[in-house]
């Protein structure tokens, strides 16, 4: 989400909700002001979830936290060749994680 949008249905697979999931989550976060719905001038059928200026100043609030729990879990914790096993291991688990995804009801 470099730009600060994503197509919708590039966010379901990243968060791994189907796509009616993902779309009421996208539904609550545009009604709080945090995401903002915007049509793809490429494909007119796409739909993009993009970040706004709120959702960007909740986002930057919260990252102090954020590291801060990461580094409280994992800085020191761990010997060099632990974290590269590590992060072989997180690297072959990410694409299964996708399988795990509901599938939308009948």
């Amino acid at each position: 989400m470099g730009g600060g949008h994503l197509r919708m249905s590039e966010l379901a697979d990243t968060v791994l909700l189907s796509p009616s999931g993902v779309s009421r989550l996208v539904d609550r976060l545009v009604a709080d002001d945090l995401l903002e719905r915007r049509p793809c001038g490429a494909d007119g059928r796409a739909v993009y979830a993009a970040i706004t200026d709120r959702g960007r100043a909740l986002l930057a609030e919260a990252e102090p936290t954020y590291a801060a729990a990461l580094r409280h879990l994992f800085v020191g914790k761990y010997t060099s060749e632990e974290y590269e096993q590590l992060a072989a291991l997180l690297l072959r688990v990410a694409p299964a994680c996708r399988s795990l995804r509901p599938d939308p009801p009948d």
